[in-house]
Formats: structure tokens, sequence, C-alpha cells
């Protein structure tokens, strides 16, 4: 009894490991249109950059850099979000205007820290 319980895991720990291999999941989708890049820096209590504007397909990648103060970038209508000094991407999937805006309460001038991603 053993001996088979410990081949049924020995097949299944098997199956696991051969389908991850070969995997290539670089944590986001890839669009058919360009990669387009951006920086965002933030201040206390502003975006350098207030609008993106970018092609449907086309892959969005975001780097935060909190210049002052401690700042998120989260974009309406595509459930993403960046913090401070990290990247994030993702493929811009949906035509429209998106509201950007900082996802941490950073003091009275907090609701100024938005832009705007324009996907035509």
């Amino acid at each position: 009894m053993k001996k088979m319980m410990l081949a049924f895991c020995l097949v299944i720990l098997s199956a696991l490991l051969l389908g991850a291999c070969g995997s290539k999941d670089s944590g986001a989708a890839e669009g058919n249109g360009e990669v387009k890049e951006f920086t965002i820096d933030a201040t206390n209590f502003e975006f350098d950059l207030k609008e993106i504007k970018v092609n449907k397909g086309d892959t969005v990648k975001v780097t935060l850099k909190n210049t002052e103060g401690n700042h998120a970038v989260k974009f309406d209508g595509y459930n993403q979000e960046v913090q401070g000094d990290k990247t994030i991407s993702f493929v811009a999937d949906k035509t429209g205007e998106f509201k950007y805006e900082c996802s941490i309460f950073c003091g009275a001038g907090h609701s100024d820290m938005v832009g705007k991603l324009i996907v035509e």
C-alpha cells in the first residue's frame, strides 16, 4: 500500500513539474502592437506625466518614480497598479479615456494626483 501511494505521489509530482517546464509567463500578456514605455515622476502632490497616449493593442510599460513622498498609481478600467520605484506592463485592449490616480493617501493635495490614459 505504501509503495502504491509513493508511486502515485511521484506521478502527480512529475506531471506538475513537466507542466511547468517551458512555461513562458512574463507577468503580462503581449499585445499585437508596439511596446510603449513611460516613467511617471511623483512628487507631493503631482505627477509630471498628466497624459499617456497609446494605440489599442500596444503593451503599456509604466515605471513609477517616487521623487518626493510615497505614492502608487492605479489605472481605472485596467485593474492595474504600480507602486513607487517599480514597473508594470499591460496590454491596452480597450479604447477610450481612463483616469489614473495616486492610490496611496498622501495628504491634502492627494486628489490632485491624477492623469489620463488615452487608448485610440
